[in-house]
């Protein structure tokens, strides 16, 4: 069994390869027609650092106030849960419950990252062949922005974001409020709270990441998508094995 330093070395340099891992799995869900890729779902999570937090007070003025702070972790705002001092899980999944919800691409950011700066690249990690499937992208109002318009329509989709339209209003921005609130658009975001939610609560509680047991982006980056790439694995095996039911006995399959 590898000591403790050993997987420590290896989360700092296992980041780039556990996300084209992320990536290959999803596109074989997908290749083998197990999920249908039309309409995806993208969002964000915080997630808690490992030790004391870094109050921005002294982080601003380069203070260090104690041992066992996380130098890397920062700051970030839940509308559901206030300030929290750590890291942000991103994720795209399909949207889909039947048979279930999968991780199609992940990325790991500091929690005061933004999500419209990720959310390119999280949408380049997608296969082109599930890229050419999809058709629509579903989100929060955190991802609603002109030029994450106008990169998916390049890639072939339509973000789908809550919009709404006022007296100066440009023409092209109320096209996209139309059809969010049309009855396709509120079917097709409604796909949002039966997916991705649950699907980040679910991964917290498997793998009990809430608060990361490394601390370091690097770590945290190596341990987090290892938990989703495992979470896809399980889930896979019990599609071969089972062939129903494929999220059963996931935490008795990891030791939980």
């Amino acid at each position: 069994m590898p000591s403790r330093r050993t997987f420590d070395r290896r989360l700092k340099t296992i980041y780039t390869d556990i996300k084209e891992r992320i990536s290959t799995m999803g596109n074989l869900f997908v290749s083998e027609g197990v999920i249908k890729p039309y309409i995806l779902a993208t969002d964000s999570t915080l997630i808690k650092s490992n030790g004391k937090v870094w109050h921005k007070s002294s982080m601003k003025e380069g203070i260090l106030p104690c041992s066992g702070i996380d130098t890397d972790a920062r700051w970030g705002r839940s509308r559901t849960k206030g300030w929290i001092f750590g890291y942000k899980l991103h994720l795209i999944c399909n949207t889909d419950p039947s048979p279930t919800i999968i991780p199609l691409s992940a990325d790991v950011t500091t929690a005061n990252v933004s999500d419209k700066p990720i959310y390119p690249d999280v949408v380049s990690c997608l296969s082109s062949e599930i890229l050419k499937k999809i058709h629509y992208m579903v989100a929060d109002p955190g991802y609603d922005g002109k030029k994450l318009y106008d990169m998916s329509i390049k890639r072939g989709f339509q973000l789908v974001c809550p919009v709404k339209g006022y007296k100066r209003t440009s023409k092209e921005r109320l096209n996209l409020v139309d059809f969010y609130q049309s009855a396709l658009g509120q079917v097709v975001y409604s796909r949002r709270k039966i997916s991705i939610e649950p699907l980040i609560e679910h991964l917290k509680s498997v793998f009990r990441i809430d608060q990361v047991p490394v601390k370091g982006l690097d770590k945290v980056r190596g341990i987090v998508l290892l938990s989703v790439l495992l979470y896809q694995i399980t889930v896979y095996y019990n599609y071969k094995i089972l062939k129903t039911n494929f999220r059963r006995a996931i935490k008795y399959l990891i030791g939980c």
